[in-house]
C-alpha cells in the first residue's frame, strides 16, 4: 500500500525543507546561473555593471542597517551600543589592515563576544 503523503501524512517532516528548496534556493540559483553564462560578455565598466554593483552594496548595507538598528533573535540581547561598537571598530579594522573583509568580520564578532560579558 501506498503511505500518505499528504501534508499530515509520513512525509510531513519533509515539507519545510521542500519550501527551502523550492522559494529559496531555486529562485536565486537561477539567476546565479545566468549571472555566470552572461558575465564573459558583460563589460565590467559598463552602466549595467555599475547599476548591478549599487544595488547589490545597497542590499547588503540594509542587512546590516537592519541587523544593527532591528535585531530579532540573538542579536537583540545586545545594547545598541554594543551592535554599533562592533559595526564601527570592525570596519575601521578593516580598512586599517588592508581592506580584508575577513580581519573586519572577526572583528566585529570579537566586539560582540566581548560584549556578552560586559552588559
Amino acid at each position: 500500500m501506498i503511505s500518505d503523503l499528504s501534508f499530515h501524512g509520513i512525509a510531513a517532516s519533509l515539507w519545510p525543507f521542500a519550501f527551502i528548496l523550492l522559494a529559496g534556493w531555486l529562485p536565486t540559483d537561477i539567476w546565479r546561473y545566468l549571472g555566470v553564462l552572461t558575465s564573459g560578455q558583460l563589460d565590467e565598466h559598463s552602466p549595467l555593471a555599475a547599476i548591478s554593483r549599487t544595488v547589490a552594496t545597497a542590499l547588503v548595507s540594509a542587512v546590516i542597517g537592519q541587523l544593527v538598528f532591528y535585531p530579532t533573535g540573538a542579536m537583540a540581547d545586545f545594547s545598541l551600543l554594543v551592535r554599533l561598537g562592533a559595526l564601527g571598530l570592525g570596519f575601521v579594522a578593516y580598512l586599517t589592515c588592508g581592506r580584508r573583509v575577513l580581519v573586519g568580520i572577526l572583528t566585529a564578532e570579537a566586539i560582540l563576544f566581548a560584549g556578552t560579558f560586559f552588559s
